[in-house]
């Protein structure tokens, strides 16, 4: 079907090519001029009247036929084509006037290239038409320099242009509609080929997806197959299970026959972990909540927000072992979620080797602090021993020595702290504080480190003041940590800006700064204890990477949120967004 629309889209093509073409639009004037000469020819001394004006007509016809073939060869542009007409009228009133002039019997001749002229698109041509036809009527008197000598050559040169113009108007709308359907046969061809072609195109496209879908379906199964270490549970929406990889038959102990449509899939779950995730969703009164417990799974996911939990699972022999569960949703081609997909890895061993890990690091840390404290205070000792002053480079050389020990200390805090963060053990003092208060305090602080790094420090504080429900101290921590961090990113000359606002029913505090920035695939391990971004240790900027670590724990335990939005040799922000009191709400 493709080939015979094309074949004959290219007919059209010809056609309209072809039909187009200067010399086959001569031709009929060419032979009937060519008749006109032999009939001439063959009664001469009834019709000649003047041989000269023969020779120079069939000259300028042999002129036009050349030039309508010049125009006629190959691809070359017809615009000026229409000069063959005009000049075709002058060798058919140089015919006239030397076969008796205003009494030719050769006057009709002139008819053939007024067709051709008027058969243009455009009005203006029945004008041009109109004039041509004059012009020749009226060129055997100019040729004798004489006017019309009686009424019948006037008339005769007015009513025979006026017949051939409404002969040129009638020819010219012919044509036009001629075009005109033409035109809309090609589009409908051009239609009918790009739908044809759209079609076929559809018809491939839906082929290569099925294949591609088939594809898919067993690389997906192969993937779940493969995957044994985890195990991936798909449900519906009511949470009753369709998908059972190998993974979770090990992990739970049934087989996909027995779990595929015929478990759900908090059956698996302890209740009074879905009981308390539950109250820690508070939904709204009056809502009302099919299924609490698969609720209580899924509904980070179901409002478009990733999560991953840890929970336990309860195995079918009734064993219970911890896991860390991954929950997103199952969309079909409209977007509609369809169901969940739970993705669970066993943490039970991970776990335990940190709650060691904690431990350990706890009585390090407090091993270390007594000794350190110790060493401070005999420090100070010396120092402010008025019976044996030291010497100034003796002070010097203490002065080194009781900052490492203090740089100690504080390493050794933060250790201690990252332990009760992991064990949950995360003492706070709860007060009514004014978060402007904490962030000047914070920047007041700062400013000496700033002065010496040769970085300008800024602070925007809203006229309002804004407070919030959390420890002090704490939130002051956050605070130093944020800019300190700033600071040491920042080249010398460079800028950090500190702001305090709002932002709905929360307040946030922002340290931007024009730094060195973050690589933004490593974004994500920001908050990991010990980790460094590249571009700290390519710099060679100290520290050991809890300072972020601690920070976040400080904002997640006031409910608060910690963001990061960061671009390699540009700058960081980070985006410490806390609940506000509800007086500082009123006003």
């Amino acid at each position: 079907m493709s080939i015979l629309a094309t074949a004959y889209g290219a007919a059209m093509k010809r056609t309209s090519t072809n039909s187009s073409r200067p010399l086959l639009k001569h031709f009929p004037t060419l032979a009937a001029f060519t008749a006109s000469i032999l009939v001439a020819f063959l009664f001469r001394d009834v019709v000649v009247t003047h041989p000269p004006a023969l020779l120079w007509a069939a000259l300028v016809m042999v002129g036009a036929t050349l030039l309508a073939s010049y125009y006629s060869v190959g691809t070359r542009s017809t615009r000026w084509s229409l000069i063959v007409p005009g000049i075709s009228l002058l060798s058919i009133a140089l015919l006239r006037y030397g076969t008796g002039g205003t009494t030719s019997l050769f006057a009709a001749l002139i008819i053939l290239p007024v067709l051709w002229i008027s058969a243009q698109g455009g009005r203006r041509w029945v004008i041009v038409a109109i004039f041509g036809t004059s012009a020749a009527l009226m060129l055997p008197s100019v040729i004798d320099h004489r006017w019309p000598s009686d009424a019948s050559e006037w008339l005769r040169g007015i009513v025979a242009p006026a017949i051939f113009g409404l002969a040129a108007v009638v020819v010219n709308e012919l044509s036009r509609q001629a075009r005109q359907q033409v035109d809309d046969v090609q589009r409908l061809v051009r239609e009918g080929e790009n739908l044809l072609v759209e079609s076929l195109s559809a018809a491939a496209q839906l082929e290569s997806n099925e294949v591609q879908l088939r594809a898919a379906d067993r690389l997906t199964r192969s993937v779940l197959d493969a995957v044994t270490e985890q195990s991936v549970v798909g449900t519906d929406l009511t949470g009753l299970i369709d998908v059972w990889n190998p993974g979770a038959e090990v992990m739970l102990g049934l087989t996909p026959f027995q779990a595929q449509g015929k478990r759900y899939v908090f059956d698996f779950h302890l209740a009074e972990e879905l009981d308390a995730r539950s109250r820690e969703l508070n939904y709204p009164p009056g809502a009302t909540v099919l299924n609490p417990g698969f609720s209580a799974l899924v509904e980070s996911a179901r409002l478009g927000r990733a999560e991953v939990r840890d929970w336990t699972y309860v195995r079918d022999d009734g064993s219970q072992i911890s896991v860390s569960i991954a929950v997103t949703p199952r969309v079909d081609d409209q977007g509609e979620t369809i169901g969940y997909i739970f993705v669970a890895t066993d943490v039970t061993h991970a776990l335990e080797s940190s709650r060691l890990k904690d431990e350990f690091v706890g009585l390090i840390s407090h091993e270390l602090r007594t000794p350190l404290s110790s060493i401070l205070g005999y420090l100070e000792l010396m120092r402010d021993d008025d019976e044996a002053p030291l010497s100034t480079e003796q002070l010097q050389y203490l002065g080194v020595a009781e900052r490492n020990a203090h740089r100690l200390l504080g390493l050794v805090g933060d250790l201690l702290f990252t332990a009760q963060v992991s064990s949950g053990k995360f003492p706070l003092t709860i007060s009514t504080v004014k978060l402007g208060e904490v962030v000047s305090a914070a920047v007041l602080s700062a400013g000496p480190l700033a002065l010496g790094a040769g970085v300008e420090l800024l602070i925007d504080l809203p006229t309002a003041a804004l407070s919030v429900r959390g420890d002090s101290v704490r939130l002051g921590q956050a605070c130093d940590n944020l800019i300190s961090n700033a600071l040491k990113f920042t080249p010398r000359g460079g800028r950090v800006t500190v702001g305090l606002g709002s932002r709905g029913d929360c307040a946030v505090v922002t340290v931007r700064d024009t730094g060195i920035g973050i690589p933004e695939s490593e974004l994500d391990q920001l908050y990991a204890r010990f980790f460094r971004a590249s571009t700290a240790t390519r710099n060679a900027v100290p520290g050991v990477g809890l300072g972020l670590t601690i920070t976040k724990a400080i904002v997640t335990a006031h409910e608060g949120e910690l963001d990061v939005e960061s671009e390699e040799g540009v700058g960081t922000a980070f985006i410490m967004t806390l609940p506000l009191t509800e007086a500082s709400l009123d006003d």
